[in-house]
């Protein structure tokens, strides 16, 4: 099993392998934004089933083809389902209608006047909060849509999470390469240039077999399975 990491062993383990003290108040400073590059960089590199979420509770207006949800609820949008019967919001109650994802020259050019109306077929993100749809909606139908997050940090008042807890040596390199900087160990002029490219050649390495892990759980894996790469089956999955 996994030894995952709290936030006192993560900074202890990081401090350790920096060798600078814990307490040390530049250290202290540094840390905060160094959780966050190594958490923002294995999110962006790793497509997590654990940051798949859904909102609802959110209905369309009549005649308006804008839907306004708070900003930073979604980081990526996967799809937007029209729930009917108008009045139900709790989608297990009524009947899911996906919407096709577009763009907004298509909505412009084919649903650019509110005198197309109906159940919406389409939809596009305008922006990070902001989503369009087409026809006009002629009624206040309920919406859900599905996408990822993501997560809070690891922190004093969070002590763990999905990463720290599973994926601890990732999270360690990613780390260590912004701890590079922390010292000044990037560039050739610096008492140790290889230090940043030694951590950053150990991330690309765990970062392969995680890929891959991740791939698998969502049956993603060679030949749309959830089984391992294989190395000498013939034909390849």
């Amino acid at each position: 099993m996994t030894t995952g990491l709290s936030y006192a062993t993560y900074v202890d383990q990081i401090a350790n392998m920096a060798v600078v003290e814990s307490s040390n108040p530049e250290f202290q400073i540094a840390l905060p934004q160094m959780i966050t590059y190594a958490e923002n960089r294995i999110y962006r590199d790793l497509d997590f089933m654990f940051t798949s979420t859904t909102v609802t509770g959110y209905s369309l207006t009549q005649g308006v083809r804008t839907l306004t949800i708070p900003e930073g609820t979604l980081v990526v949008t996967d799809q937007i389902n029209i729930i009917t019967p108008v009045g139900i919001t709790n989608p297990n109650f009524g009947t899911r209608n996906p919407c096709l994802p577009t763009t907004k020259e298509f909505l412009d050019a084919v649903y650019g006047s509110a005198s197309y109306t109906g159940m919406p077929e389409y939809f596009v993100p305008f922006n990070d909060n902001i989503f369009l749809f087409g026809p006009y909606p002629d009624q206040a139908y309920g919406i859900e849509i599905i996408g990822t997050y993501r997560p809070d940090s690891l922190s004093s008042t969070n002590t763990t999470t999905f990463v720290s807890l599973y994926l601890p040596d990732l999270l360690i390199m990613a780390s260590m390469i912004y701890i590079s900087a922390y010292q000044r160990n990037f560039g050739r002029a610096n008492d140790d240039p290889q230090m940043a490219i030694t951590y950053e050649s150990q991330y690309q390495a765990l970062l392969k077999g995680a890929s891959v892990e991740e791939a698998r759980k969502k049956f993603q894996a060679a030949g749309w399975s959830s089984q391992s790469p294989a190395a000498v089956a013939t034909p390849n999955r």
